[in-house]
This record gives C-alpha cells, sequence and structure tokens, in this order.
C-alpha cells in the first residue's frame, strides 16, 4: 500500500511490569457516574438515579501515558483546567450488544486515569447548547498511567479511588460507589457502538474537581493498580 503521507505511529499504554505496550483503538468516557460527583456539577436527576449516566470520547492522540512522573502541558485557551481522576478499562476483545453477564470477559486489565477538562470552554458550550469537544477532547486530556492486566489487578470491584494535588487529598471514593459498574458500562456501551480489542473506557470520578495550575504535582491511585504521577507544565 502506498500512502499519500506518512502514517503516525500508533498510540500505545505500556503493560505494567512488562515490555509489552497495549495498541489504543478508541477512548470512551462515562460522564455523572458518582452521584457526589453528579451533584457537585449541579446535575441532580443523575445523581439521584432519574437518569442513567452517559459517555462523551476523546481521540486517540490526546492519550498521554507512561510508568514515570508525566509531564502535561497546561493547555491553551482556558483559565480553568479540571482534574477528574478516574479508573481506566482496556478491552482485549470486543463485540456488539455484548451480554452484562459476559461483559467482563472483554476486559484486558486496569490503570487509573486522568480526565482533564477545560471547565470554561465546557460551561460555555453548554449555555449554548454545543458539542463540548474542546473542552474534554484536547491534546493531553486523557492522562494514563500503566496497565495492569487481569493476573495482576483482577476485576477492581469496590476500593479507594484518589487523587493528590501537590501532596493534598482532592478526590477520594470508592469504585462501589460507580452508577453502572464495569460491567454495565461495556454491556450498555455496547448497544451504542460496536467495541473492538484496543478500547479504553475512562469510567467516571468521584467528587472533589476542581482547577489546576502550572507546577501542580498530580498522584493518583487506585486500590490494587500501579498509581499514576504527573506534572502539570
Amino acid at each position: 500500500m502506498h500512502y499519500a503521507i506518512s502514517p503516525r505511529s500508533p498510540v500505545v499504554v505500556p503493560v505494567f511490569d512488562s515490555d509489552a505496550f497495549f495498541p489504543v483503538r478508541r477512548i470512551f468516557c462515562v460522564g455523572r457516574n458518582y452521584a457526589e460527583h453528579a451533584r457537585e456539577m449541579g446535575a441532580t436527576a443523575q445523581a439521584d438515579g432519574l437518569e442513567p449516566p452517559f459517555f462523551f470520547t476523546k481521540p486517540a492522540d490526546a492519550l498521554i501515558c507512561g510508568v514515570d512522573e508525566l509531564a502535561v502541558s497546561y493547555p491553551p485557551a482556558t483559565a480553568n483546567l479540571h482534574h477528574e481522576v478516574e479508573m481506566v478499562v482496556a478491552l482485549g476483545a470486543g463485540g456488539a450488544d455484548v451480554p452484562v453477564e459476559v461483559a467482563a470477559g472483554l476486559v484486558f486489565g486496569y490503570a487509573v486515569g486522568l480526565d482533564l477538562t477545560r471547565r470554561d470552554i465546557q460551561a460555555r458550550a453548554k449555555e449554548k447548547g454545543h458539542p463540548w469537544d474542546m473542552g474534554k477532547g484536547f491534546d493531553q486530556s486523557a492522562v494514563c498511567g500503566p496497565l495492569a492486566p487481569l493476573a495482576t489487578a483482577g476485576h477492581p470491584r469496590a476500593g479507594a479511588i484518589w487523587l493528590k494535588v501537590n501532596g493534598e487529598l482532592r478526590q477520594q471514593g470508592d469504585l462501589d460507589q460507580m452508577g453502572w459498574k464495569v460491567e454495565d458500562i461495556i454491556a450498555n456501551l455496547s448497544t451504542l457502538v460496536r467495541l473492538e480489542a484496543g478500547d479504553l473506557i475512562y469510567t467516571g470520578t468521584p467528587a472533589g474537581v476542581g482547577p489546576l495550575q502550572r507546577g501542580d504535582l498530580l498522584e493518583g491511585g487506585v486500590d490494587g493498580l500501579p498509581g499514576l504521577r504527573a506534572r502539570i507544565v
């Protein structure tokens, strides 16, 4: 095959304690999957379970990942960059209309991630009924630590999820507080799009989201998974 321009290298996530890499196809994100976060965003219907969580996407090349401390660039066109710590699910198989009872079998592993948000751009888009893309899908907006395969992590269904900024605890919750569990997320998302091996799913953030400044050091964790360190530069 002859390409008109040189093709880009694939986007990959390092596999923990291995020389292997996980190639990324698409990035899906679940919005407002923790009730307290839904409340802090003013989404009372979702907080009270009257409306389900929803999905949005980020481009695969918005991903920045690694084992060591990551240098994440403060993005342009915002004065209100926010952190959202999340557990990330990596799929090793796919399908459409996946039953909940088999959804866990699609999972390759898990990681700690950050969904970074230009909150001021997102807020203006909401006010005007415009898409959120530029508030959520900018360069380096999907931060991800090393991926722990099932043999290492199992299926985390409960346990602490947290984020510190400059040593101060900003976000703290438990995976069992997710409105949709991992199997529910996979099954529901597969009714909307066909999932494939290489897909990442950011599963939502607990309460406590807030602004970041240049120089801030972020340390995120989920019980049983490799940690994440990133500095805003």
